[in-house]
This record gives structure tokens, C-alpha cells and sequence, in this order.
């Protein structure tokens, strides 16, 4: 194995004792193995190549399940897989003499699409994934391993004006190139015809796309890959400064940190209702460093409007950002003038993506879609991207920091050029697009909704977060106890993963910890739809031994508590404009008298009209405001720590170790009461079933008919 030259621009992750791992495989068996692991490695690099972006491949002799007779197989990543997580499920199998006899059914550019479905009568493994539209792309070039990727460095010579030329002169001819073209099978042949006419390229340069490299092995494709990328980013890097000042220089000064996230998240609930004018929209906030130097510049208003070059980059961030007309530090004191201010900026922005769409669009085309922007600059501060959800949301913001990246480079060596408008249309409304987008899942019932739960880190609040988390929402995590509240963070994202979950301290009865959860809410989703008041603490004692700082204890974080974190709540579905839900996890004692129970059951009995007087005032808001009256909830809960359970169990006359027991026989139901129970509860009102309803009570308790409402 040759020793690899030392790299500056991309990351060396070969290990040899792993690769040796697979060397007790068969041949076809360790070759796949080994693709799997070098795409992975390529896929872990976002210098290399972008989520959800490129491709790899490997061609190896199998034997034919049907004859028994060695054929050649090659093995390509399929469609919608991500090389950095890429398993041997992720890999479409095809026979390669089939694949070769297609060229006789091809009919031309006109009938290109119908070649897809063809793949599947080629398929060598009936288990494969789907293949890609990228197959013809790798079948037609004639080497064991081949990976397609769409590194910045490469990107920004084949976006520059003259990129043909650079390429051809920086590599002394031993990278071919093609013109931009969409992909598919044509531009497979052209591939191929390009290596029959550069005989001994090691690899293909795609305009405006991306770059072809190859190998015999896995890890000479491996270094080949590595070793183009680097050359290119070398070249960059040699000539930024050259002509001048990146982007014009800077034509104004970022905020301080501080003051940055401070604006955006202020600003972030506004921009998530403007987005949101079709379908909820999560959102996601970066100030990179690399953003901050192009929104920042003299350059901005050229370039932005051009939009991406590459087509992975403009299917996730639309043809163009939108640039937000505020000052760094503008006055965001009164959310109306803002959302006033915007607003004809955003029905611009509507009327050019409209315009855009009816002048590009073919008599096939699917239906416009979402016509609101995908990524906001704000100079001096930083970029939101808005989204279905928070995963795509982000990755939309690593694109566009990629496009930057190409941009920065196309115009330090020349002069950077976008795709033209209806190339950009034909890609982002290809009809094979459009059927993948329609073979995506349904979404789940919260999905696109942002949920804060206090006190979510045990108890009724976790199964709470949870079950919102499993239904879709995003979930805010927060509790007083940081220990607790970094446990319950590493399960969740274990279970649902990062973009599902962000953390913050959480304290009820501190007005600036409170505000402090809904700015964390925004900058990391882009506001809150669903509150859940579920914060609480219970003292159970006769009136004789209730002390006065038990009382307010008990009122400062059940009633204040629910109060303000309330009002916080209010303010950010206001700016944003969608409505809402406020849900208050009240309990049965609210309803019910019973004895050494004053100091509880009072503070019950406020939040539960607190709730009736918040739902008869944000109606006109369209957020509706219902409680959950649980009772007796004792598994997992904190409501029974401090004497709590001793106090119950003193008053009925039972032990602490009868209390379940207790509880169950004295309902109607005779059942025990779990926090799933309750997270269910919760659920039924925020599912969209019962988006009419507000004012209600819903009691969790197994039936006590003390309790009931009416």
C-alpha cells in the first residue's frame, strides 16, 4: 500500500487494520465490504461531498444465482442514501452485461427518463435499494471502483467561467471534462465517450456539477479522490487574495456573538410565520464564520441572486436566497412593525419564485410548490433556513455554506457562474424527482411543530417529550436539575437523533430563565408551537404544620410558574402567527377536597382557572388552551419525593408501599395510572383531531366521579 502524501485540505481516514477486517471474504464479498467502508470515510469529509450527495461504486465477478456462472456485478449507492452512513443495504446490485445492452434501447434526450425503469430488470440482487438516476453514470466507465462526489474545491473550478480551461491546465490534461448536463443516461455516455477520447484520464470534471475519479482498488480510487480534491483546493488557496479583496471586501461589521444570536433569536419566530404561509416550517440558524464573510460583503448583492451552480445545492436551497433589508442591530421591540417591514419582501420573493416557475414550466410539470424562500441572509448576523423539518433545514444550510464556498473559489481564479434558470427548473421539477418525492413517508401528525415541556427530563414531562418526539414535534428538553436534564438528553437522541431534541436550563419561577428557554427554542427550531406546563413540586401536610414558605413555594411554580411561562409562550406564537397550544397538566385535587392538602390542592385549583381565563383570551389568537387532570401518577414521578407519599398514605390510613394499590381500587376503572397515560392525554389535544377545542378538561385518573367536571 503506497504512503499517502500528507493533506492539508482533506482528511485521511484510511485505516489499514480495518480494512484488513474484510480480507477473509471472497472476492466480490470483501470489494463490496470495502466500498461500504471507503464511502463512508468519503461520506464523513463535508469538504468532499454533501449530505445526501454523491455516489460510489465497485464492479466484481459474482456468481449468477440462476446459472452459477461468474458475471460481472456492480454494486452503486442507491437512490436517497447518504454516503457517510451508507450500509450494505444502502447498494443497488445490477447485472453489467444488462446494463451495457440498455444503450440499444435508448432513444435519446427526449426519452430519458424512461430508462430508470428500466434499472430494475438489471437488478442482480432482488433485495437491492432502488438504483439512482447517477447507475449509467458508473456502469459506463470501465473501472472496479468509482466514486462521484461534489467537493467545494472541485465545484468552484467547474462553476468558474473558464473552468474547462483551468482544469485541462492544472492537471496537465489527465482530467477530462464535460459540459454541464443533466444527469442520467445520456450524460453517462458522454462520460464515456470523454474517456475514449482522454485515454489514461484519471479522472472527469462535470461543469457546474461535480467530479468523477476512479481506482482498481477501492483504495486507489480511495487516494485518487483524495489527491484530485486537495490539488484543486490547493489551487484555490494559492490564488485567494490575487484578485483583490473575498467578495469586494466587507461592506459592513458583524454584531458581536452575543448580540448575533441575541437579533436571531428575537427575529427567528417572525421569519418561521412568514416561511410558513403553506405548511409549518422548522427552522435552523447559523453564523458561521464563512457565512458572516459573504453576507457581509460588497459582493452580496451579485452574487446571492445568481443562485447555486450545483444541482444538490439548489434542490435543497431553491434557486435563490432571500436577503433581509434590516440593519445588523434593528430595533426588534415590536414584532408587528417587523413582521410589517418584511412582509413585501417575502411576497417579492413569492411573486419571483411564481414568475420563475410559469416561465420554465412544461405542459408535464408537477404543481408549483412552496414558493417561499428556503434560505434568509441578514447581513451582519448570520443565515436562517427554513424547512419540513429541522434535518433538512440544516442540511440546507451546509449546502449553502458549500455554495459560498464555491463561489469564494470561482471568484478567486475567475469568474463564478450559476446554472441558467430553466436548467435549475428542469432539475428541481424533474418528474423523477417529483415521483421521489412522493414516495416519501406521511408525515407524522406533529411534524413541522416545536414543543417545551417543563420539567421534561423524568417523569410525566419525559413521556411526555417523548411521545410528542416519536409523533414528529421537535422537543425543547429542559429541567432546574443540568444532571438530569444531559441524561435525558443523550436518551433522546439516541432514540430520535440530534435534529429532534435541543437542551436548556429551565427554572419556572425566573422570568429571565424563562425567556432564556424560548430564545434556546428558537435558535435551534425557530420558535415553540406547543407548551406543556407540567413543572411542579407537591407538599402534602395538615394546615397546622404547612408553613408559609411551603405555600409559596408551591404557588411560585405551580401558579406563577404556569403564568409565566405562559406569557413567554404567547409572545412567540404572536410573532410567528400559527396558532398554538398551551396544555396545563393540572391534577384531580383541583376538583377534589381532601384532607392536609390545602397549600396543593388551592395551587391546583388557580392553574386550572388560570387555564379557562388564558383559553378564553388567546382564542382569537388561535391558540387554544386545555388541561390534563391526573391523578395518582406514581410511577417514575418526583411528585412523590419529599414526603409527599408519606403524607397521602398518613391520610388515607394505608403504607406508602399500598399507595398504588390505593389509588387504583378507589376509581371507577380500578387502573393504575402511568406518565404514558398522561403524554397520551396530551397528545389527543395537539394530534390535530381537536384543533376546534379549547377550555377543555381532560381527567386522567381512572374514573373518580369526584372529580368530574360536569
Amino acid at each position: 500500500m503506497s504512503v499517502p502524501q500528507s493533506y492539508k485540505h482533506v482528511s485521511y481516514l484510511w485505516d489499514e487494520a480495518e480494512a484488513a477486517k474484510f480480507d477473509d471474504l471472497n472476492g466480490a464479498e470483501r470489494e463490496v465490504a470495502l466500498l461500504v467502508y471507503r464511502s463512508n470515510l468519503l461520506g464523513a469529509d463535508l469538504r468532499l461531498t454533501n449530505y445526501g450527495g454523491g455516489n460510489t461504486s465497485c464492479k466484481a465477478m459474482a456468481p449468477d444465482p440462476l446459472t452459477g456462472q461468474e458475471t460481472l456485478v456492480m454494486w452503486v449507492k442507491g437512490s436517497g442514501g447518504d454516503l457517510g452512513t451508507m450500509k450494505r443495504n444502502g447498494l443497488a446490485a445490477l447485472y453489467m452485461d444488462r446494463l451495457q445492452a440498455l444503450k440499444t434501447r435508448y432513444r435519446g434526450l427526449a426519452f430519458e427518463d424512461e430508462m430508470v425503469g428500466l434499472f430494475n430488470y438489471c437488478l442482480y440482487d432482488l433485495d437491492s435499494k432502488a438504483p439512482s438516476i447517477d447507475t449509467p453514470l458508473h456502469a459506463f466507465l470501465p473501472f472496479a471502483h468509482v466514486d462521484h462526489l461534489h467537493p467545494d474545491a472541485a465545484i468552484a473550478i467547474a462553476a468558474a467561467k473558464d473552468g474547462k480551461r483551468i482544469t485541462q491546465e492544472l492537471f496537465n490534461g489527465q482530467i477530462g471534462w464535460v459540459d454541464w448536463q443533466r444527469p442520467g443516461f445520456d450524460l453517462g455516455l458522454k462520460l464515456e465517450q470523454c474517456l475514449a477520447e482522454n485515454p489514461g484520464i484519471r479522472g472527469i470534471m462535470l461543469g457546474s456539477h461535480g467530479l468523477f475519479t476512479w481506482g482498481d482498488t477501492a483504495y486507489e480510487s480511495y487516494l485518487n479522490t483524495l489527491d484530485v480534491i486537495e490539488t484543486c483546493a490547493t489551487y484555490l488557496e494559492d490564488n485567494y487574495g490575487k484578485k483583490g479583496l473575498t467578495f469586494g471586501g466587507e461592506a459592513l461589521g458583524a454584531l458581536p456573538a452575543d448580540q448575533r444570536t441575541q437579533q436571531a433569536a428575537k427575529l427567528a419566530p417572525v421569519l418561521r410565520g412568514l416561511c410558513s404561509s403553506k405548511q409549518a416550517m422548522i427552522g435552523h440558524f447559523t453564523d458561521d464564520a464563512r457565512v458572516l464573510e459573504f453576507i457581509n460583503s460588497h459582493d452580496l448583492s451579485r452574487l446571492a441572486p445568481m443562485g447555486t451552480s450545483c444541482p444538490d445545492h439548489f434542490l435543497r436551497t431553491k434557486i435563490s436566497p432571500l436577503v433581509l433589508a434590516l440593519a445588523p442591530d434593528e430595533d426588534l421591540t415590536d414584532p408587528a412593525a417587523i413582521k410589517t417591514k418584511l412582509e413585501p419582501a417575502f411576497a417579492d420573493y413569492r411573486a419571483m419564485y411564481t414568475a420563475y416557475y410559469e416561465a420554465c414550466k412544461h405542459p408535464n410539470s408537477p404543481a408549483i410548490r412552496d414558493a417561499n424562500p428556503v434560505v434568509l441572509l441578514w447581513p451582519g448576523v448570520g443565515m436562517f433556513t427554513f424547512a419540513k423539518d429541522k434535518q433538512t433545514a440544516r442540511v440546507a444550510a451546509e449546502f449553502y455554506i458549500n455554495a459560498i464556498n464555491v463561489m469564494r473559489g470561482a471568484e478567486a481564479i475567475s469568474e463564478y457562474t450559476s446554472l441558467p434558470r430553466q436548467e435549475a427548473f428542469d432539475i428541481e421539477y424533474w418528474l423523477l424527482e417529483e415521483a421521489k418525492l412522493q414516495r416519501m413517508p406521511k408525515p407524522k401528525p406533529l411534524s413541522g411543530r416545536i414543543a417545551l415541556v417543563t420539567g421534561s427530563a423524568g417523569g410525566i414531562g419525559k413521556a411526555i417529550a417523548k411521545k410528542f418526539a416519536q409523533e414528529g414535534a421537535c422537543v425543547v428538553l429542559n429541567d432546574i436539575n443540568e444532571e438530569r436534564l444531559a441524561g435525558a438528553q443523550a436518551e433522546f437522541v439516541k432514540s430520535f437523533g440530534n435534529d429532534a431534541v435541543a437542551t436548556t436550563p429551565l427554572n419556572v419561577t425566573d422570568w429571565s430563565s424563562i425567556e432564556a428557554a424560548m430564545d434556546a427554542a428558537s435558535l435551534a427550531f425557530g420558535g415553540v408551537d406547543i407548551i406543556v406546563n407540567n413543572a411542579g413540586i407537591s407538599i402534602s401536610k395538615p394546615i397546622a404544620e404547612h408553613t408559609i414558605e411551603e405555600w409559596d413555594r408551591l404557588y411560585d411554580i405551580l401558579v406563577k410558574g404556569q403564568f409565566m411561562v405562559s406569557k413567554a409562550a404567547v409572545a412567540v406564537m404572536r410573532k410567528q402567527g400559527l396558532g398554538g397550544d398551551i396544555i396545563n397538566v393540572v391534577s384531580k385535587n383541583a376538583l377534589v377536597a381532601g384532607p392536609n392538602n390545602a397549600g396543593y390542592g388551592s395551587a391546583k385549583a388557580a392553574q386550572l382557572h388560570l387555564s379557562r381565563l388564558n383559553a378564553a383570551e388567546l382564542g382569537a389568537d388561535k391558540i387554544r388552551v386545555n388541561t390534563v387532570n391526573p391523578d395518582a401518577v406514581i410511577a417514575d414521578s418526583n411528585i412523590w419525593a419529599g414526603g409527599w407519599a408519606e403524607g397521602r398514605a398518613k391520610s388515607y390510613g394505608v403504607s406508602v408501599d399500598e399507595l398504588p394499590a390505593y389509588y387504583a381500587k378507589r376509581t371507577l376503572l380500578n387502573e393504575v395510572i402511568l406518565p404514558d397515560d398522561i403524554a397520551n392525554a396530551c397528545f389527543a389535544f395537539v394530534g390535530g383531531l381537536l384543533n376546534k377545542s379549547t377550555g377543555n378538561v381532560l381527567n386522567v385518573d381512572g374514573g373518580v366521579a369526584m372529580a368530574f367536571v360536569r
